[in-house]
């Protein structure tokens, strides 16, 4: 990135950086195309050899899968666009009311638009020299939150200047978050009434990224036991499992549309569903859960599967966000005397010029 000179004269200011997964830009089968393409082209997400899934990949996977999946993706989209994109940048907006016009807050998805390196050049724009990378991610995995952090330091090697960084690798169990997952659920129980058991569903990964030693799969269960805790509730009356399953290699189980047609064939009628992993409402919660899981859900013999919406831009959300970035900028508030004297010295140097 290349930014004017007069900049390093200017007094350095702090940043956020917000990162979700991303969305194709419109529901239609070439541009859903374009977003898995990149997607499932991360080796952090496929971590199977390249001589194997490349031709899989462009072979079978982004020839037809994009064709099955433009209905769902219609069935999801708003006027604003897809829900993924619609809520994030609510995200950004209110977590920019929220920290003030001092502490710029840019948006990046990890694949698609707005892509990472035009969030970063925005924030350049705006002498942002000091920036606090959030992944909108609870429960950190390689698939997620280390890919995310791979991309920023590969864009970050072209700077000649690079940025001081502090990065929020996960917050599953953030007691602010904890507590905003709690109040979503008793705002849900208050206005539907409560439902017979709480499901708490999270996105899967394959099980041998598990064994390799990714903490997701611990990160989801604590979560969920806290949240269990906040809630009061007692053992039964909750479970967790794992949807969006993808191939047929084993991925963390217990798989979410079997377990939820099994809680149905048990004869649970009224099923309350969370997906606390979900930052924003996306196609997986809305599609996936909310009708596809809910249709089979019906079928199993259950009468209601009601989705409890993710957090979203709600004002307890926003503020746990809040002071998760507050505690990254302690320290932040003012230069380092180092580049104080940087600052004293371009500007001396600028003087003495103009008197040239």
């Amino acid at each position: 990135m290349s930014l004017p000179e007069h900049i390093h004269s200017r007094t350095p200011r702090r940043g956020v950086l917000l990162v979700n997964l991303g969305t194709p830009d419109a529901p239609t089968a070439p541009a859903i195309r374009r977003y898995l393409r990149e997607f499932l082209s991360d080796r952090r997400v496929v971590e199977f050899s390249r001589l194997f899934w490349l031709p899989v990949l462009h072979l079978f996977i982004l020839p037809l899968r994009p064709l099955k999946l433009k209905h769902a993706y219609e069935s999801v989209w708003t006027p604003q666009g897809s829900p993924l994109m619609a809520f994030s940048k609510r995200q950004q907006a209110a977590l920019q009311a929220a920290l003030g016009p001092e502490v710029p807050v840019a948006l990046a998805m990890r694949y698609g638009n707005p892509s990472i390196a035009d969030a970063l050049n925005a924030l350049g724009r705006q002498d942002v020299r000091r920036i606090v990378v959030l992944p909108l991610y609870p429960q950190y995995s390689a698939t997620t939150t280390a890919t995310v952090l791979d991309k920023l330091f590969e864009l970050l090697r072209a700077w000649r200047w690079l940025p001081e960084l502090r990065t929020v690798n996960q917050y599953h169990d953030d007691a602010g978050y904890i507590g905003a997952l709690a109040q979503s659920v008793e705002t849900h129980w208050q206005a539907q009434g409560r439902g017979e058991h709480l499901l708490m569903s999270f996105h899967s990964i394959p099980l041998s990224y598990f064994k390799a030693g990714d903490p997701y799969f611990c990160h989801c269960h604590k979560t969920a036991r806290l949240l269990a805790e906040r809630l009061g509730l007692a053992e039964g009356q909750w479970s967790v499992s794992f949807q969006s399953r993808l191939g047929r290699t084993p991925w963390l189980q217990p798989y979410t549309e079997p377990h939820v047609q099994q809680l149905a064939k048990k004869g649970l009628r009224k099923l309350d569903v969370i997906c606390p992993g979900f930052s924003a409402d996306c196609l997986e919660t809305l599609e996936e859960i909310a009708l596809r899981y809910g249709e089979s859900f019906r079928k199993a013999g259950g009468e209601a599967l009601r989705y409890i919406p993710a957090l979203n831009d709600e004002p307890a959300h926003i503020e746990a966000l809040k002071a998760l970035v507050q505690r990254e900028l302690q320290g932040w508030d003012y230069p380092p005397e180092g580049e104080l004297e940087l600052q004293a010295r371009v500007e001396r140097a600028d003087r003495i010029g103009r008197k040239d």
